[in-house]
């Protein structure tokens, strides 16, 4: 016998495991010799019991069995066989010396996968065999295929169907069956599929089925079906067209798959992109795509579009004071509230609106959230102004009942602007722009209101910017400039002291300090420019100091804000001792108000006062300090406010508030200055009441420091002004008060 060599394909083991069966000892001797010199592991066996026990324990790659065998013969055993587990597809060759169709016929019956005539043709039988091991190959990686495809179509909840034009409807696979909740062994027809549509939905499926069939076309489609046991999923079906050889349409092959979790994923994905988390309305970027819709169709139909800009006043007050959550409370709230006002849609909006009819733009209508505690509403069509008039009142009037929110009853207004298209502007930018300039109008003016846009007052807006960028450059541009108003003892008609009020040169223009120290406030420039004149006054009295011997003080108006910085104290040190003058040639100015409004202002002004830095109270009587705070403030003088001044000689009211104040500030051994003294009679009621020290339009505006200089040399000095020596004339008694010694510092101007 010939040896062959080894086995040696990839695909099958090195040496096959065979078990060998005959009861010819002869015939199981040389088969088992021939097998083993061609590469086969061989384990012998001698009848059909014998094999079935040794199979109990053990799986070989192939079974070889002689037909006719005593007792147990070979078509039996494999009978036996293929009842173990896991023995229902292993390769079994059965042996036979019979060549009729009878017996091979009982082979593949009894489970026989081929059979072999026996003949001492041992490379055929090699041969035979090698071809069975690869075709169990080839069909248990086809079975583990198949069953890794019903594992992924299962976790994909996906199955296939056939379906062909003869057959009464689809023949859905198992997997397919799963996903309409079935059991493998049920059926699915056309009709009780049709069922589980929706009744809305079946008519348009039919109809889009019947264009598929009559253009052979690929089938894809969502459909929403309710399941036998109620369950609601979105079934994705595919399907496309079968040919035959002539090109006939002879049916479609497909897939179903359950997607109802992807599109609830796909579907708050939407959400989520489209809608405020906090209030669940329309954000800023479905808001955009509503009103640009909602401009196209109006450019196209010729209606108007209004766009109403609504922000809430002072809801920092309340999220500060009662906290982030509460804040987020109320807004929920108003979200509510501003949801009642209009027809409001929660559909995202995405597709095109044109199959949903000529007025389909309507249901853009929406009110939504642009950020923080700003909303827009979107009216898409009105006939003129007064359509969104009349909903910017149903919100003001809605916004005005009261709110509760963490425990607590809250009134909430709102400023509203309106903005309408195309009257004022052709896109959304420019309506959304325009609708916030007429809100921002409306915080200017008040609040708790609404107010239509006009070209006035995006003028108003656009010189507020220009003048805000202008502001920030003026330091840089050495455009600040102090002026200085006089104080005067008109008992002696000497100057003595003089206050710092800050102008700002604009392109060579004086800009009223109305005008921009409001402005410069609300940006935080006020802190810079405060710490300039601070620098400036400083420099002035160096420069009066050497002119006429000026020792008094310039005092300067600061920010309660200024205060907060810890280094305020340092920066007017370095002040005086930059141009070598007394701390006390700069005064601080501060209200009332301010000196209560922040907490480290006390201490401050402590520390102002231990190296010599005099503080004023301003505007004293306006604001809403406490008298106990004033008696252990280190203050030095107290200016009486202009409110009180005005009215002096005409109503007893003035008299008796200034005269408190006058004999407050004695008591207290402070200074006391009256501000804004504008005639001789103001001047004339002071003096009676006990005030010395003045200033005002009555002795001298505001002016730069040079003409200061001028007016001492020309009007002053020369005793030509008509307010001098009138003091002395009047019959003051006991209320001129002793010249205490700080005042015995003050010389004579020049």
């Amino acid at each position: 016998m010939t040896k062959s060599p080894a086995i040696d394909d990839d695909d099958l083991p090195r040496q096959p495991k065979v078990l060998l069966v005959d009861d010819d000892e002869v015939n199981l001797l040389l088969t088992s010799i021939a097998l083993r010199e061609r590469g086969f592991d061989i384990t012998e066996a001698s009848g059909g019991e014998q094999a079935i026990r040794m199979l109990a324990d053990w799986l070989p790659d192939v079974v070889v069995l002689d037909a006719l065998m005593p007792g147990l013969d070979g078509f039996e055993t494999c009978r036996e066989l293929r009842h173990l587990p896991g023995f229902e597809s292993l390769p079994v060759l059965m042996l036979t010396g019979l060549d009729d169709d009878a017996s091979i016929t009982r082979a593949y019956e009894a489970g026989a996968t081929d059979f072999f005539v026996k003949s001492t043709q041992w490379s055929l039988l090699a041969g035979r065999l090698r071809y069975l091991l690869r075709s169990a190959r080839t069909r248990q990686e086809l079975e583990r295929n198949k069953s890794r495809l019903a594992r992924a179509q299962d976790l994909a909840r996906m199955g296939s169907f056939d379906w062909k034009r003869s057959d009464g409807g689809p023949i859905f696979s198992t997997e397919g069956l799963r996903v309409f909740g079935l059991a493998p062994e049920e059926r699915l027809p056309f009709r009780t599929l049709l069922r589980m549509l929706p009744e809305d939905e079946r008519d348009g499926l039919l109809t889009v089925l019947r264009e598929v069939l009559k253009h052979s076309s690929v089938l894809a489609r969502d459909v929403t079906v309710t399941l036998l046991d109620g369950r609601q999923r979105i079934v994705h079906v595919e399907a496309e067209p079968e040919f035959n050889e002539h090109g006939n349409l002879i049916g479609y092959t497909g897939i179903v798959q359950d997607v109802t979790d992807r599109r609830m994923a796909e579907d708050k994905i939407k959400h989520l992109a489209n809608f405020d988390g906090l209030t669940g309305l329309p954000n800023r970027r479905q808001l955009i795509w509503r009103t640009e819709r909602a401009l196209e169709h109006a450019r196209r139909l010729g209606h108007q579009v209004a766009l109403l800009l609504i922000d809430l006043d002072r809801f920092k007050v309340i999220n500060d004071t009662l906290g982030h959550s509460s804040g987020d409370e109320l807004l929920m709230e108003v979200s509510r509230r501003l949801r009642s006002c209009v027809r409001h849609s929660d559909q995202v909006m995405e597709s095109s609106l044109e199959a949903m009819g000529s007025r389909s733009h309507r249901t853009l209508e929406a009110v939504g959230r642009l950020g923080g505690d700003e909303f827009v509403a979107l009216l898409p069509e009105v006939t003129d102004e007064r359509d969104a008039e009349r909903v910017a009142k149903r919100i003001l009037d809605l916004m005005r009942e009261p709110i509760f929110v963490g425990g607590q009853e809250c009134f909430v207004t709102a400023s509203v602007g309106i903005a309408l298209y195309p009257r004022d502007g052709s896109t959304m930018a420019d309506v959304l722009r325009n609708a916030d300039v007429a809100m921002y109008a409306v915080k200017s003016s008040g609040r708790n209101s609404s107010a239509l846009y006009s070209p006035m007052l995006a003028g108003k807006g656009r010189e507020k910017l220009e003048l805000e960028t202008d502001l920030h450059k003026a330091i840089e541009r050495n455009e600040l400039v102090l002026h200085y108003q006089p104080k005067i003892d008109v008992r002696s008609a000497r100057m003595v002291g003089a206050e710092a009020l800050m102008r700002w040169r604009r392109g060579g223009t004086l800009v009223p300090p109305g005008d921009f120290i409001p402005l410069a406030e609300e940006t935080g420039l006020i802190n810079p420019f405060s710490e300039w004149a601070i620098k400036e006054a400083a420099r002035q009295v160096r420069i009066w100091q050497d002119n006429f011997g000026f020792a008094d003080s310039i005092a300067v108006n600061l920010p309660s804000r200024l205060f907060e910085r810890t280094d305020l104290v340092e920066n007017i040190h370095a002040a005086v001792s930059a141009y070598g003058v007394p701390h006390h040639a700069i005064q601080i100015e501060i209200t009332e108000t301010g000196i209560m409004s922040e907490d480290n202002t006390i201490p401050v002004l402590h520390r102002l006062n231990e190296i010599g830095v005099e503080i004023a109270i301003d505007d004293f009587g306006t604001g809403y300090s406490s008298l106990a705070y004033l008696a252990t403030l280190p203050i030095s003088e107290l200016k009486i406010d202009i409110k009180f001044v005005r009215d002096l000689g005409l109503t007893p009211q003035s008299s008796a508030i200034v005269g408190a104040i006058i004999a407050l500030a004695r008591a207290l051994g402070l200074r006391v200055v009256a501000e804004g003294v504008e005639s001789l009679r103001q001047m004339e009621v002071l003096h009676r009441l006990g005030c010395s020290v003045m200033q005002g339009y009555l002795f001298s505006r505001p002016q730069p420091a040079d003409d200061i200089e001028t007016w001492l040399q020309q009007t002053v000095l020369p005793r030509k002004a008509p307010w001098i020596g009138k003091a002395g004339e009047m019959d003051l008694g006991d209320a001129l008060r002793p010249v205490d010694s700080r005042d015995a510092r003050i010389k004579p101007a020049g």
